[in-house]
């Protein structure tokens, strides 16, 4: 059985999410059922590096593959791609040794969220579009909040009785470039609907409908309300895997155009 790391980019719009289930379309069944029809067998297996929830899209998502081939990568890549919806396509496919883990091996994750904040003809599927203005700097104030080692119970739908809460958050970037309003969340790994329930908690402070205080209790005691605010998963982006050793991102670019947004 061979091993390969496969990195992979899709729109999540028609998806609901990323693991395979049971009578819904997933990222993870389109692959399957891709590589079934390529490899003539089912006889093989692809995890992934993390769950996007439905609606939530990834610029490079990683998943591995074990497969019995004599395949080269390449030869693997274009024909699975040849197999799958047109929203859904394998970047790069690389021979990986078998201790390689598409998850265990990650070393921290980021995801890029975008806000807009102007009405869009084009980039509805892509952004929240928050009608209210926004003090950018109150939402810094309040992302700053939630850096470093924090227990996120609040900000989360998993059970705390079945799954640790407290998540590493190495860092949150901003950008304003033009009218969006780009986000970026590194952190060791995240909880479900952790990340839209942090960005939701923030633009409600950035409206001015809730303090940094009312954040801070979040963190200190669990609370359901954060719930209530989960930014939608059309602005929300699997951005990055990374593994040790690999270069991380420094620079924050908008998925749309520009143009498309004003300036």
């Amino acid at each position: 059985m061979a091993r390969f790391r496969i990195d992979l980019e899709y729109e999540g719009t028609r998806y609901s999410g990323w693991q395979i289930q049971k009578n819904a379309r997933t990222i993870q069944g389109e692959l399957l059922a891709a590589a079934r029809t390529v490899f003539k067998t089912t006889a093989l297996e692809i995890y992934g590096a993390g769950r996007t929830d439905a609606g939530v899209h990834a610029l490079r998502q990683v998943a591995h593959l074990d497969a019995q081939t004599v395949l080269a990568p390449e030869i693997i890549r274009r024909r699975i791609n040849d197999e799958l919806p047109a929203d859904i396509n394998l970047i790069e496919v690389a021979k990986a040794p078998s201790s390689f883990h598409a998850r265990h091996s990650a070393v921290a994750r980021s995801y890029l969220y975008q806000i807009s904040r102007r009405r869009t003809a084009f980039g509805k599927k892509f952004v929240w579009w928050i009608r209210d203005p926004l003090d950018v700097a109150a939402m810094s104030a309040a992302l700053a909040l939630f850096t470093g080692m924090k227990n996120f119970r609040s900000f989360t739908a998993d059970d705390e009785d079945e799954k640790p809460t407290s998540v590493l958050v190495e860092e949150i970037l901003h950008r304003e470039c033009g009218d969006l309003l780009l986000i970026r969340v590194v952190g060791s790994h995240f909880l479900w609907k952790q990340v839209r329930q942090m960005i939701g908690v923030a633009a409600e402070v950035g409206r001015g409908d809730m303090s940094l205080r009312e954040v801070r209790k979040f963190l200190s005691s669990s609370s359901d309300e954060p719930a209530r605010f989960t930014a939608p998963p059309s602005g929300l982006f699997l951005e990055r895997v990374y593994y040790p050793g690999e270069r991380r991102l420094r620079t924050i670019e908008p998925v749309l155009a520009v143009e498309s947004f004003g300036r």
